[in-house]
């Protein structure tokens, strides 16, 4: 299953990532470790807020950033 990404999602992303002082590539391959097929070029559009992301990949950066949840969705709005 698919979510659909916002800006501020992808902004929440791209701030965790480099919390952990994580470059993209870095973050890339350690979601291959964990068996996700995600490339460089398609996180990078998810940080951009351009690209959606499977939940089994959210599942794995949350097990990556050792973040709760809610870090991804901080300040997301209840209405589209």
């Amino acid at each position: 299953m698919k979510m659909l990404c916002n800006e501020i999602f992808a902004q929440n992303l791209k701030h965790i990532r480099n919390a952990c002082n994580l470059t993209q590539d870095q973050t890339v391959a350690r979601l291959q470790v964990l068996g996700s097929p995600l490339s460089r070029s398609t996180y990078s559009l998810i940080e951009l807020g351009r690209g959606n992301i499977y939940v089994s990949d959210l599942v794995a950066l949350k097990e990556i950033f050792r973040v709760d949840y809610e870090e991804f969705f901080r300040d997301i709005p209840t209405v589209r």
